[in-house]
């Protein structure tokens, strides 16, 4: 049977200004932001001073959970850095040149400590004081910090104990970062001012490569007494310029610059630091220019960041209908986190400048392209637009599409193309001023041309794919060089991509490409072993049919369905690297968002899959902090019971995700599982890459969200709405009063402010059941 391919064709919109006030029940939508959310129990969260997308964000360095510079978890601060990423795994990322405050004892320079083990300070729990724009934290030594920032530098405040004794506060640089992976650096320290100038060469957490960053440090409040470099443990007045290399071997050489201080006002000392990529002059530039009275802006920069916060999350206002400040802090939060990153490094890329706005900590887009950029697409489209261009600016330059890109280098790619997705998402969604024909382009490169190093852009094994129709276990490809692993779920995510590609070739008339990539979306039925059984622990699940590997000449391979799920071992991409990234077959079994009615036949029928989906749900095989795991929670709409996704939701937030401190199951992953919540307490989730959002009861009474773009308002609105969420299950639907029986609707809701009204009540419905009103399911390929 032919099926009728959904497409969207851009058009003109009309800009309307923001409407920057919006309330929540009258109140201030800040009070419910609690950057600390996420901040322990593997959050990683960035819980520091930060303008929307800016470079600097200034934080409290942890010993202990630091991948994003702090951590409530009780550690010792080793120091106040100015750059960070927010909710990243692996390797802890930036954290460049921290600057650490103490008092040496008997006033003598060599009884300060300077490495980092040694200076490491544990930190009053209770003084921990973080929102939008601001940070604070007592240190057990009696120093107490603040800070705030800028676009491009960080304002600290360090207050010393005051003391009878005339003692002179130290404050050193340290040349290194949170990972320690500085290869090499540089400093500088003026005599007279005190200023503190340099460089150094890091690696990327996740990538490849090396990058330089450039600092820029000034104080104020406080005569210079004297100031030199360290090294090791030990300072000196002499030399003032130094130049270190990592060290040999495995002992690591810690080393940098201090400055001591006399007559500090008040015993509290500024600083000022300034970063860059371009040049230690520029950052002093930009700290000069953005931060130009370091002693009387502090307030002044808290004020526009929150001033700046607000406008940006100006578009959405919520009734909470007597929904608790617990949850309207999760969402308030989680949408705070999704404008962090990527960063806005326009005018700091040393590499080339196009004369257009650069981003940069698209970390990893694998994680961020399913709920993070369709959030932005609503609520900040200028930003999402200018990251897509900046995406097609990359490719422009570097040959290829990245997958992960941060500190401007190549990110390793987790498993597809998936900027494919973020470019079909925008292209379906109307977004303007982007150039479609060199998008179209850029996704055929992904699609067509295999790099020499596929592991951190493009794709690898294309000749398997377009010879054999899938990607195979132990795949010959002399072409270019990865990881030879995860052939099942490249399949799987190949072949969406391809779908995406194929999209954006319809909508642009080239029917011709839409054939050829329509078609290779159908690839991943090739790996469907109809055959295969899933046992655990001895037990038969009863499901039979899972996604096998296999080898190129048309033989099976074998992985256990539950390898690399929370019931057995963790892959990656370093560690036990298997046929799935990061998960099990039995969660990448459920990834082919573009045929899932497809799916369900080859798993039997609607009431199987029902049942495979229920058992995935509470076996401990669903990882909810893995991003693929976020639309399982809401395939029952394929399946004709929307209200068994809503059901499903409901045991996740509060459970995985609330606002306590370990508020996240996982990684918060640059913004991806704040979205996650944001779309579920909003009752519509985004199909990235299609122009479909799945409906489902909100969270909250009424949610009204005004398009940046063109002014118009949509509303969200209940009746029968309960705050004990015991009336979860959508009776009917009306959009702009007429009845709606879809259980989807499309971004036109947005664009063109239409009212949805959902009747609940606690009993499912026969409401969205039907087959004509499920989700598009492309079907037309099949192997």
């Amino acid at each position: 049977m032919t099926q009728q391919f959904l497409r969207a064709t851009p058009h003109s919109i009309l800009l309307s200004p923001l409407i920057v006030a919006f309330t929540v029940l009258g109140a201030d939508v800040l009070q419910f932001i609690d950057p600390l959310i996420g901040s322990t129990n593997g959050g990683n969260v960035f819980a520091g001073a930060t303008k929307p997308y800016a470079l600097a964000k200034p934080v409290a360095d942890v010993d202990g959970q630091n991948t994003g510079g702090f951590a409530t978890d009780g550690s010792s601060v080793t120091g106040f850095s100015a750059v960070h990423d927010s909710g990243t795994g692996g390797n802890p990322s930036l954290g460049n040149f921290p600057l650490f405050p103490q008092v040496c004892p008997g006033d003598e320079v060599n009884n300060c400590n300077f490495l980092i083990g040694e200076r490491a300070t544990h930190y009053v729990e209770d003084s921990v004081t973080a929102r939008p724009g601001y940070f604070g934290v007592d240190l057990e030594s009696g120093v107490k910090a603040t800070m705030t920032s800028s676009d491009h530098a960080a304002l600290y405040r360090f207050e010393f104990p005051a003391s009878d004794d005339d003692l002179h506060p130290l404050v050193l640089l340290d040349l290194t970062d949170l990972w320690k992976s500085r290869q090499n650096a540089s400093i500088s320290v003026d005599a007279d001012s005190g200023r503190l100038k340099g460089n150094g060469t890091f690696l990327p957490s996740f990538g490849a490569g090396s990058y330089v960053m450039h600092f820029c440090v000034d104080f104020f409040g406080g005569q210079v007494f004297d100031n030199g470099v360290w090294v090791n443990n030990r300072g000196g007045t002499e030399p003032k310029d130094l130049y270190v290399t990592r060290g040999f071997n495995l002992f690591y050489l810690e080393a940098g610059g201090w400055v001591r201080f006399s007559g500090v006002v008040n015993n509290t000392l500024t600083a000022r630091a300034g970063i860059s990529f371009i040049s230690a002059d520029q950052a002093c530039q930009r700290a000069e220019e953005e931060i130009p009275e370091p002693l009387t802006d502090f307030d002044r920069l808290v004020s526009e960041t929150e001033d700046a916060w607000r406008k940006k999350l100006s578009p959405i206002s919520v009734n909470a209908g007597g929904a608790s400040n617990e949850l309207q802090a999760s969402f308030w939060s989680g949408l705070y986190r999704a404008m962090i990153s990527p960063q806005n490094y326009t005018g700091e890329n040393p590499y080339w400048d196009s004369g257009i706005p650069y981003f940069d900590s698209y970390y990893c887009i694998w994680d961020s392209f399913r709920v993070q950029h369709p959030l932005l697409t609503i609520l900040d489209p200028s930003a999402q637009v200018e990251m897509v261009n900046s995406l097609l600016d990359i490719y422009q330059h570097e040959g290829w599409l990245p997958d992960c890109h941060m500190s401007l280098s190549n990110g390793w790619t987790q498993d597809g193309s998936n900027a494919d997705v973020v470019i079909a998402d925008a292209y379906v969604k109307n977004l303007t001023g982007i150039d479609w024909q060199l998008a179209l382009e850029a996704v055929i490169q992904d699609a067509e041309v295999e790099p020499l190093e596929w592991a951190f852009h493009g794709r690898g094994g294309l000749k398997s794919w377009k010879d054999l129709s899938y990607i195979p276990y132990l795949d010959f490809d002399p072409a270019g060089f990865g990881t030879n692993s995860r052939s099942i779920s490249r399949t799987l995510e190949y072949a969406y991509n391809d779908f995406c590609l194929a999209t954006l070739a319809q909508g642009l008339g080239r029917d011709d490409l839409y054939d050829t990539y329509i078609q290779r979306s159908a690839n991943w039925q090739n790996l469907w072993k109809s055959d295969q059984d899933s046992i655990i622990n001895g037990n038969d699940t009863g499901f039979m049919g899972f996604f096998q590997p296999k080898y190129q000449n048309g033989t099976w391979g074998f992985q256990d369905p539950i390898a690399c799920s929370v019931l057995a071992d963790f892959c990656s991409l370093t560690s036990n690297p298997s046929e799935t990234f990061e998960a099990s077959v039995w969660q990448y079994q459920f990834l082919v968002p573009q045929s899932i009615s497809t799916l369900i036949g080859l798993m039997g029928d609607e009431d199987s899959f029902i049942e495979r989906l229920d058992f995935f749900h509470t076996s401990g095989l669903a990882d909810i902090s893995n991003e693929p795991v976020f639309s399982t929670v809401y395939l029952y709409h394929y399946a004709g019971h929307p209200g068994l996704s809503t059901k499903r939701l409901h045991t996740y937030i509060p459970s995985a995700f609330n606002a306590t401190h370990g508020g996240l199951p996982g990684n918060d992953d640059s913004g991806a599982m704040g979205g996650f919540v944001v779309f579920g307490m909003m009752g519509l989730f985004p199909v990235a890459g299609q122009d479909v959002y799945l409906i489902s009861a909100p969270f909250f009474q009424e949610i009204n969200i005004t398009s940046p773009l063109t002014g118009k308002t949509a509303q969200i609105k209940t009746t029968g709405f309960d705050a004990s969420y015991e009336d979860i299950y959508i009776q009917n639907v009306t959009v702009n009063g007429q009845p709606w029986t879809k259980s989807w609707i499309g971004h036109a809701f947005f664009n063109d402010g239409w009212t949805i009204e959902l009747a609940l009540g606690n009993q499912e419905s026969d409401w969205g059941t039907k087959l004509e009103d499920r989700p598009p399911s492309w079907g037309e390929a099949m192997v």
